[in-house]
């Protein structure tokens, strides 16, 4: 018996479904039948979107922050730090003989 692996759908497939169910013309075993696509994953997929629409109109952005152009000069400013202190200690590992070389 061969491996078994889960069909997987489009988001543009997933969310036509589910528009469909919405909509409510045509029943969900219609709807399974019209598609081919188990009932349970339907009634996933329109609760999904009903959620998804509910969170857009939220007027919550589901998107990360902005970063400032501080915050990143910040972390420039850390990163540099960092390297010079790195370079540091490896040149003083070389010159106390725990490691070989040096650059």
């Amino acid at each position: 018996m061969g491996k078994v692996t889960r069909k997987r759908y489009a988001a543009e497939f997933k969310s036509r479904v589910a528009l469909e169910a919405i909509r409510g013309e045509l029943t969900l075993a219609e709807l399974v039948s019209k598609h081919g696509v188990h009932q349970t994953m339907i009634a996933q997929w329109k609760r999904q979107a009903i959620e998804g629409m509910a969170a857009t109109f939220s007027g919550k952005a589901t998107s990360e922050p902005p970063v400032s152009p501080a915050d990143v000069e910040k972390l420039h400013a850390k990163i540099g730090e960092l390297l010079v202190e790195r370079d540091f200690l490896r040149d003083a590992s070389a010159r106390l003989g725990v490691i070989r070389g040096g650059r």
